[in-house]
């Protein structure tokens, strides 16, 4: 474990730091959160704002105390690892919790109706009911839309629609239903899965009342002036083409004229929106209840926002690199066997890809509340200036330095050959861009080493 890595992130999804043990409580609940979502890293004896490196007084007592805590008020029981970590001289208390095979955790104390606890950002919240079971089933690799839902007869799938849709792809016949899982056999009939109703359902509303995609254009940056609106709530590959059809009616377009040909180009990532809208649709979690899916287009970016959070323990550093898992098996094999899939683990690469085309930035992720948002800006990305060589010289020195802890102001100083008040001024504004980041006691430390910056995994 590289305490130097880690105290250059920021605390969030799976990275907490706490000055000390005097609010147990706290703690457990962040130990808890780590292992129903997708783990982390809870290290102690860091000031939480400031990251300045306290160390604990007394160590191997409040290791012990610590393990007993777990033990004694976790239930299922979570079997971390917990280390003693030096650093410079201090001893640090870090606990690994893993993403556990066995949620839903709780705390004892709460039980498991009030006890359970998920990590959203920073943040530890308190899962409702359908989360708790989505992490049943996430545990159990289990899909809630291949689920039966013997209430309603085959009948209430809208088989004309289905049929038309693959019409060209696949032969169509009395099978397919099943073959596709749309249908599956309970208790010894067939009835729809939730998948099925999802998709192809007539009575969806009646049984998912948040099934839809709400799509709105307002005027500024905020939602106080709206300018049009759609509510769309028809079959969900259908779907699909309505809300990016909604977007590129919001889109303006200009033209480029080649050798031969027009090129017409558009002020919004059209590519990326529309994978975008794929992954918001596939991806949603639709035990949820309370609100739909969401587009919003503002005047500086597009908001694509779905219930769930991120499944299967991912993060989204791990989306970023590819990683991908898929909530909705059901709702997956249909877009995929409809062409509307075009690659799995790829969605996030394509889509800033499609921004960068374009000269806009790569789109933001976060988890909010109990949903996921994708947030594409429209301002277009400022040319960045090039390093001076002084900035060039004074960042590969820090580059060296990285495995030994950074590199002082000191030591820059005299090694690049300019005085201490000018390489602080220097180091400030490359601290400022992201470039490096500063390690110490506090921000005043004047021993305070500098390490280049790596992106979070968040």
């Amino acid at each position: 474990m590289k305490i130097e890595e880690l105290l250059m992130r920021p605390e969030g999804k799976t990275l907490e730091f706490k000055r000390d043990m005097s609010s147990p409580k706290n703690i457990l609940k962040t130990l808890t959160a780590f292992a129903n979502t997708a783990g982390g890293v809870l290290l102690i004896g860091i000031e939480d704002n400031s990251k300045a490196v306290l160390g604990l007084d007394n160590p191997l007592d409040e290791e012990e105390r610590l393990c007993n805590l777990i033990a004694d008020s976790i239930e299922p029981r979570v079997v971390p690892g917990v280390e003693l970590v030096n650093w410079k001289g201090r001893t640090l208390l870090a606990v690994e919790v893993y993403p556990s095979a066995m949620r839903p955790h709780w705390l004892k104390s709460r039980g498991i109706e009030s006890g359970v606890l998920v990590r959203v950002g920073s943040t530890n919240r308190q899962a409702d009911r359908p989360l708790t079971a989505e992490m049943r089933r996430s545990a159990l690799n289990l899909s809630y839309d291949e689920e039966p839902m013997p209430d309603i007869n085959p009948e209430a799938l809208d088989f004309r629609v289905a049929s038309g849709l693959f019409a060209g792809l696949r032969d169509w016949n009395e099978n397919s239903l099943e073959t596709l899982r749309l249908v599956i056999r309970h208790q010894g009939r067939l009835v729809p899965t939730v998948g099925g109703i999802l998709l192809f359902g007539t009575v969806r509303e009646r049984y998912f009342q948040d099934a839809w995609i709400q799509c709105g254009r307002f005027g500024g940056t905020d939602k106080a002036n709206i300018l049009d609106q759609l509510e769309i709530r028809t079959h969900l590959p259908i779907a699909l083409n309505d809300a990016f059809e909604f977007v590129k009616k919001h889109a303006s377009r200009s033209a480029e004229f080649g050798e031969l040909r027009r090129k017409d180009v558009w002020s919004v990532p059209l590519e990326a929106v529309r994978e975008a809208l794929t992954n918001a649709i596939v991806h949603a979690d639709y035990s949820q209840t309370g609100a739909p899916i969401r587009v919003a287009i503002f005047d500086n970016r597009i908001e694509i926002e779905n219930p769930g959070l991120l499944t299967g323990g991912l993060t989204i550093g791990d989306v970023r690199e590819g990683v991908s898992k898929l909530r909705n098996r059901v709702i997956g094999r249909i877009f995929k066997e409809l062409n509307l899939i075009e690659q799995w683990g790829s969605g996030f690469q394509r889509m800033a890809a499609s921004c960068r085309a374009i000269d806009l930035p790569e789109p933001s992720m976060e988890e909010v509340a109990f949903r996921f948002r994708i947030t594409f800006s429209l301002n277009r990305v400022a040319v960045q200036p090039q390093a001076d060589d002084i900035e060039q010289r004074i960042m590969a020195l820090i580059r060296e330095n990285g495995a030994g802890g950074g590199a002082s102001t000191q030591y820059l100083s005299q090694t690049v050959g300019i005085s201490s008040r000018a390489m602080r001024d220097r180091l400030a504004r490359m601290t400022k861009t992201g470039l490096i980041v500063a390690v110490g006691r506090s921000a005043y430390d004047p021993h305070k080493r500098y390490l280049p910056a790596k992106e979070s995994k968040a």
